[in-house]
C-alpha cells in the first residue's frame, strides 16, 4: 500500500452534503502506512458533523475494497468549522458563524430552541456563544440558571470588555444579567439598538464556531441593527403548527428574503408539534394542528429542520435553569439533536454553495 493508493481510494468517498469527494475537498490529512495498517485524519467541516459515522464507514470500505481487503484501517477525526465571512472582521473576529434564531410572533418557544440548539452544538464539541437579543423580554439568564449573577469585566488594551457568563460550556450574554429583574426595560428604538451594538462590540466572545443570537419576536429595529452590524451567516425560523403562527412566520421569512437583506434562511423548525406524555412515549397528540411547519417549508422551498414535541420536562427545564439538552430526558433530547444535525448540515451547505457572508447595507 502507498499513500497514493489510499488517496485514490478515498477520492471515491463523497462528503454527503457538499457533493464532492474528501480528497478534492482537502479533508484528508496525515496518511500513515505500516505494513497492512493504515491511518489517516478526516478534517470535518464542523465538530458537530452528524455524518461522522457514515464518513468513517465509507472510508474503511473504500480502502478495503479498492486497496487491500486485509488492511487494518484507523480513521481519526478533527474539525475546522467552515465559515464564509469576507468582511474585515473588525467585530467578532473570532466567530466563524453567526446564526440568528427568529420568529414572527412571541410564545412559539424561540428562546427554548435557541438555548437547546446552542447546547446540542456544544455537546458535539463546538465552541458556542449565546446572545440574548430580546431586550424587552430576556429569558436566557433564567433558562441557564444564572439569574442574579453579574458578568465580570476585563481590560483589553485600555478598553473594558464584558466577560460572558459561562454555563454548561456555553458563553451566555443577556440584558437580564445587567439589570434588576423587577425593572422593565422602557427604551425607545435607538437605545435598544445601542444596547445590541454593545453586546457585539463590548463583550469578549473570543473564538467561537457558532454564535447563536436569540432574537426578539417580530421584524423590527433589533433585526435590522443585527444585520447592519455583524455578518449573519443565516437565520433559523421557529414556528408552531397553527395557522396564526404560520402567518407570522411568513413575515419573518419575507423579511430576510428581501433583495436588500440577502440573509439566507437555513431552515424552519416546528416547535410544539405534538404532545407526547412521558408515560406514553409512542403516542402523539397534535394539539395545534399537524405539519404546519412542513407545509410552510414546502411553500417557500426552505429546508425543514425538524419537529420539537411538547414535553413537560422542556418547560420545567427552562424554568429551573437546566435546559433539556443537559437533562436525562430522552424524547425531546432526541428531537433537538436531530434538529441540530439538520441545522449544522444546512450551515455547512450555505457556506459552501452561497455568496459570502457580509454585513448588510440597508438604504433608509
Amino acid at each position: 500500500m502507498t499513500k497514493d493508493d489510499i488517496l485514490i481510494a478515498l477520492g471515491n468517498v463523497q462528503e454527503p452534503d457538499l457533493g464532492k469527494d474528501l480528497v478534492t475537498l482537502n479533508m484528508i490529512k496525515d496518511v500513515v502506512i505500516d505494513r497492512n495498517e493504515v491511518s489517516f485524519t478526516v478534517v470535518l467541516t464542523t465538530p458537530a458533523c452528524p455524518m461522522k459515522d457514515h464518513i468513517q464507514n465509507a472510508c474503511i470500505n473504500a480502502v478495503k475494497i479498492l486497496v487491500n481487503k486485509d488492511a487494518v484501517v484507523t480513521v481519526n477525526f478533527t474539525s475546522n468549522t467552515t465559515s464564509n465571512r469576507t468582511d474585515p472582521k473588525t467585530l467578532l473576529s473570532g466567530v466563524k458563524n453567526i446564526i440568528a434564531v427568529v420568529s414572527g410572533k412571541g410564545g412559539v418557544g424561540k428562546s427554548t430552541v435557541s438555548a437547546n440548539l446552542a447546547l446540542a452544538l456544544a455537546a458535539d464539541g463546538a465552541k458556542v456563544g449565546l446572545m440574548d437579543a430580546d431586550i424587552y423580554g430576556p429569558s436566557q439568564h433564567i433558562m441557564f440558571g444564572v439569574r442574579g449573577e453579574r458578568p465580570m469585566m476585563k481590560d483589553n488594551g485600555g478598553k473594558g470588555l464584558i466577560v460572558p457568563i459561562e454555563k454548561f460550556g456555553i458563553k451566555v450574554m443577556s440584558i437580564g444579567l445587567l439589570i434588576d429583574e423587577k425593572q422593565a426595560v422602557v427604551w425607545r428604538g435607538p437605545m435598544v439598538s445601542s444596547a445590541i451594538k454593545q453586546f457585539v462590540t463590548e463583550v469578549d466572545w473570543g473564538e467561537l464556531d457558532y454564535l447563536i443570537i436569540d432574537m426578539p419576536p417580530g421584524t423590527g429595529d433589533i433585526h435590522l441593527t443585527i444585520v447592519q452590524t455583524v455578518p449573519v451567516t443565516g437565520v433559523i425560523v421557529v414556528t408552531t403548527p397553527q395557522t396564526i403562527a404560520l402567518a407570522d412566520a411568513k413575515k419573518g421569512i419575507a423579511m430576510f428574503s428581501q433583495a436588500q437583506l440577502k440573509v439566507p434562511v437555513i431552515g424552519i423548525v416546528e416547535n410544539m408539534s405534538y404532545f407526547t406524555p412521558e408515560e406514553l412515549p409512542n403516542n402523539k397528540y397534535y394539539l395545534f394542528g399537524k405539519d404546519g411547519g412542513k407545509h410552510l417549508s414546502e411553500e417557500f422551498d426552505i429546508p425543514f429542520l425538524g419537529q420539537i414535541p411538547i414535553v413537560q420536562s422542556i418547560r420545567e427545564g427552562g424554568d429551573i435553569g437546566v435546559p433539556v439538552m443537559v437533562s436525562d430526558e430522552a424524547i425531546s433530547k432526541k428531537a433537538f439533536e436531530e434538529f441540530t444535525a439538520n441545522a449544522v448540515r444546512g450551515i455547512a451547505m450555505r457556506n459552501a454553495n452561497m455568496p459570502a457572508t457580509e454585513i448588510q447595507e440597508i438604504l433608509e
